[in-house]
């Protein structure tokens, strides 16, 4: 298993499968409708590429793994590897996390046309607020939850009756209600799940407007 997945990843990387290499190998078997492996074989030695010229792909395909890839791996040190974990693990998890925060405040502020801005770390610390638009004097506080596939919603939902407390005491200070938004990925984007929170975000910003 281990020699197969050596063998794949390395003619993958130097596109030694590629059509310009190997032909149009799919379409080639539907016009050969072979009934058997020699029958296919033969077709495509014959028709597609010589068997030579395989082969040469295989000799292509050994010289890049002993010495491209063999002198590109001694050159790697425990460092790297301890390095390229946590880089994996810690920097592109928040990189994207924040990427998806930062796209589902994008999308609300342009919905409710009102300035969004990130909150100051002492009210993430002690009210539990991400971001917060402001309403003359008066606050509202948003928190963003990104979820995947519903699997995290009961850990969230606990977390809300946890912070419940800290959102209360930020109306008490500020005068704005806190709502929370979740986000998932719909397709190739991040979208707001809940979207009924964003007509009570409105109702909101239009009662501190009166005020």
């Amino acid at each position: 298993m281990a020699k197969e997945w050596i063998l794949n990843s390395a003619m993958n990387r130097f596109q030694l499968n590629f059509k310009r290499n190997v032909g149009p190998t799919s379409e080639s078997i539907r016009k050969c409708s072979p009934k058997t492996l020699d029958e296919w074989r033969d077709y495509y030695f014959t028709n597609v590429k010589p068997k030579e010229h395989i082969e040469g792909l295989g000799r292509k395909l050994y010289i890049k793994i002993t010495e491209v890839i063999q002198s590109e791996v001694t050159e790697i040190t425990e460092q790297d590897c301890v390095d390229y974990m946590i880089q994996l693990v810690i920097n592109r998890t928040f990189d994207g996390y924040m990427t998806e925060i930062q796209t589902v405040y994008g999308q609300l502020q342009k919905i409710l046309d009102v300035q969004i801005k990130p909150a100051p770390d002492e009210w993430d610390r002690l009210f539990n607020v991400d971001f917060f638009i402001q309403i003359k004097e008066k606050f509202i506080g948003l928190q963003i939850k990104p979820i995947n596939s519903g699997i995290q919603l009961p850990e969230i939902f606990k977390e809300y009756a946890l912070q419940e407390q800290s959102h209360q005491k930020f109306t008490e200070v500020f005068g704005g209600k806190v709502f929370y938004l979740f986000s998932a990925k719909v397709g190739e984007k991040k979208e707001i799940q809940n979207k009924e929170v964003i007509n009570e975000i409105n109702i909101e910003i239009k009662r501190l407007e009166q005020l």
